[in-house]
């Protein structure tokens, strides 16, 4: 069965794809092109254009021969390398792209009985519509599909392409007055009207599309691999080699006056031309519109197979193929009457641009592939062809500037139907999301280069601007969230923070699977809010070895941790002594310090965070300050404040309101001077009477501590303070500058 289906070779790849470059446009507009921007404006539409379209070709050569490219052609790559929702995404316009082609090419071919139209004109004063021609052809091609299917549709296509290379040889050999007196050479060519370079770009374009037209038969062939790169290149570079050439003898034959005025110039240089170049015409046209009359309904056929529309019926009934030789039947029914109903309009000028747009978008996104796995590095992607990673980036940049280029408005309309459809199509395939490994692998590239280059800078700066890089470990992950509430305050927008879940015990095959269950429990019950924090387990059998681990390992953002975060509750302070008998420890580790007290008593943030600076431990007041500005920065502190408590000596009233007013109109602060009050703190009142008075109503108190008293007085440093909520304790190693 699987060699009855796989029928076809290399040919087919090269004559779908050839006789669709060497299409209407060729033909048509070519001399228009010449005529309007000279010689070397064309010239240079053609190096533009194939800077789309190698990158593309070579990308899809080497993605052909990394893996089997089964049916679907692009599609097909597209899906397997970015997912199958933003594959079928993309599926969908592309293949509206390749019917809406159909109609286009077939009424192009009509241009081939201008004759005609002019002669039944004159004669009987009649303007007979275009659809006369148009529409029997566009019957025709159903049927030959429908009833014979691809199989005979490549027969017709050696015959077609033979007809075509015989009219391009009888232009080349033609000859005009104009030639013989013209004097033209590369020399004296002209590059004229560079203001209408990208009118004339938008003209030519879709000539350039058709080199990806014989990927479309990816699911016929006997070797993808061996047959869509040497097909599809050969294509590419023997149609820029042949509109080089074109390009040449037009300017050489013809003024530009009338290559200008005359649609089929080149019927007035070729041999024979008013016979040869309208058979040309309609050989080259009836080609391309047999080509993606064949390669459309297999993307659709290719689409259904992956279940890319929202009904079982319809992906079934669009994925059923004829027992006898494999055609998706069904699929090229649709694509017939899609192309019917835009023959029947006539006119696909408008359309033809959309079309543009989305055969850029997967022009784009095949580069965009190619060069993913290149950075990527994955060891499982070794094609046999390779391109480069730069030419790849080079064509997706190319694209996408040219989209905006050719037509601004229809490259947004395009953007913009390719995001609805995206979300449309997520919304009924839920199930289908997750990043496809090739994101994975160029995240995981990106990720490392970056940390080790931030490593390197980090050893060559003298002055390190201070951000939190925090680390907290909690067994009590499933009782309460408070410590990580605060790492994620402190991850949202300023800093970094690791939450580290600890299993008590030894590792063992036990503890492992008892690690990796509760971390998936752990990071689903926490996605369900904003969450900024990188969540993992530690497996230790005391709190001080899980420490002892957890500060020495690298910092997940590429910056080294600097601040480790305690958490007990105030109700249960059983393990605070855990916790100040492993302070020194994390001390000789130059770690900033926080504790966090943590209260049964709902934070209210609309009361704000109160900071108490005190004048023996001047040390702290900084950080205290800078956390308190980056947690002020989450959402959930929005409608509170920041209000600065500075506790002195009377003798010290003086300098300490000039210090702050200081740092207030410098901008150091975020704050206005409203916001800070000066304590004169009397020998008789101690500092925790004060700050219970002033904070007990606080969303979130901040207290310095000083390593000498936690050493010395223990807990006491902690209690004390009854009336407060939750509250933060926090020891600096050194000072930190307010920048």
């Amino acid at each position: 069965m699987e060699q009855s289906t796989r029928k076809f070779g290399t040919a087919p790849v090269f004559f779908t794809a050839i006789s669709t470059i060497l299409g209407a446009i060729l033909f048509l507009r070519f001399g228009y092109a010449v005529g309007t921007i000279g010689f070397w404006g064309v010239v240079l539409l053609i190096i533009l254009g194939h800077l789309v379209t190698i990158p593309t070709a070579l990308a899809i050569s080497e993605i052909a021969t990394n893996k089997r490219v089964e049916g679907g052609g692009e599609y097909f790559i597209i899906s397997r390398s970015f997912g199958l929702n933003i594959g079928a995404t993309i599926g969908i316009a592309l293949f509206l792209s390749q019917a809406i082609s159909v109609a286009f090419y077939v009424i192009a071919f009509t241009e081939a009985f201008e004759f005609l139209f002019n002669w039944i004109s004159a004669k009987f004063d009649f303007i007979l519509p275009r659809q006369a021609i148009s529409i029997p052809v566009l019957i025709g091609l159903a049927i030959l599909i429908l009833k014979k299917g691809a199989n005979l549709g490549v027969k017709a296509l050696y015959i077609v392409v033979a007809i075509l290379a015989v009219s391009l040889i009888l232009f080349f050999l033609g000859s005009t007055e104009h030639a013989e007196t013209s004097g033209f050479g590369l020399g004296n060519a002209e590059l004229r009207n560079p203001q209408d370079f990208f009118i004339v770009f938008a003209i030519i374009f879709p000539a350039f599309t058709g080199m990806t037209a014989g990927v479309g038969l990816s699911g016929d062939l006997k070797k993808p691999s061996r047959s869509i790169p040497l097909g599809t290149t050969i294509a590419t570079i023997s149609g820029m080699i042949i509109y080089f050439f074109v390009v040449y003898k037009l300017a050489l034959s013809a003024s530009p006056e009338d290559l200008t005025e005359h649609q089929l110039i080149m019927a007035k240089i070729a041999i024979g031309g008013s016979i040869a170049v309208p058979i040309g015409l309609a050989a080259s046209t009836i080609s391309s519109a047999l080509g993606s009359v064949m390669v459309a309904p297999r993307t659709l056929q290719a689409l259904a197979l992956d279940k890319a529309f929202p009904s079982r019926k319809i992906n079934r009934w669009l994925a059923s193929s004829r027992k006898k030789d494999n055609e998706p039947v069904h699929a090229s029914l649709v694509t017939s009457v899609i192309a019917f109903i835009f023959v029947a309009a006539g006119n696909v000028n408008a359309v033809a641009s959309i079309i543009s747009m989305f055969f850029m978008v997967t022009y784009g996104s095949l580069c965009l592939i190619s060069f993913l796995n290149h950075f990527g590095s994955s060891p499982s992607y070794r094609p046999s062809f390779k391109s480069r990673w730069y030419i790849s980036l080079t064509g997706f940049l190319v694209s996408v500037w040219v989209m905006f280029k050719i037509n601004t408005l229809y490259a947004f309309l395009a953007i913009l139907a390719i995001v609805l459809l995206y979300l449309l199509i997520n919304h009924y395939h839920k199930g289908r999301k997750g990043l496809a490994s090739i994101f994975t692998n160029s995240l995981f590239q990106l990720n490392r280069n970056l940390q080790v280059m931030l490593q390197k800078k980090s050893q060559q700066k003298i002055y390190k601007e201070w951000r939190p890089s925090a680390i907290c470990i909690s067994k009590d992950s499933f009782k309460r969230q408070n410590a990580f509430q605060l790492l994620n305050w402190i991850s949202y927008k300023y800093g970094f923070g690791t939450y580290l879940h600890r299993i008590e015990g030894y590792y063992s095959r036990a503890t492992y699977e008892q690690a990796k269950v509760e971390l998936k429990k752990l990071v689903t019950d926490l996605s369900s809010a904003d969450n900024f924090v990188y969540i993992d387990t530690i497996i230790s059998p005391s709190y001080t070895s899980a420490i002892a681990q957890a500060i020495q390992i690298p910092g997940i953002s590429g910056m080294e941790n600097n601040m480790v975060i305690f958490e007990y509750s105030k109700d249960e302070p059983s393990t605070l002594s855990e916790i100040i008998d492993n302070f020194s420890l994390v001390g000789s580790g130059e770690f900033d310090i926080c504790i966090l007290a943590s209260s049964t008593r709902k934070i209210d943030f609309k009361k704000g965070i109160h900071v108490w600076i005190k004048s023996i431990d001047t040390e702290n007041a900084n950080l205290m300050i800078l956390l308190s500005f980056i947690i002020y920065g989450h959402p959930d502190w929005k409608k509170g404040q920041i209000k600065i408590f500075d506790l002195c000596k009377p003798e010290e009233e003086e300098e300490t309101r000039y210090r702050m007013k200081e740092l207030v109109s410098s901008g150091r602060l975020p704050i206005t001077e409203k916001n800070i009050e000066i304590i004169i703190q009397r020998a008789d009142i101690s500092a925790k009477k004060i700050i219970n008075t002033h904070s007990q109503n606080a969303g979130l108190t901040m207290i310095g501590i000083r390593d000498e008293a936690v050493k010395h007085e223990k807990e006491k440093v902690f209690e004390g303070y009854p009336d407060l909520g939750t509250t933060l304790f926090i020891h600096s190693h050194n000072q930190k500058v307010i920048e």
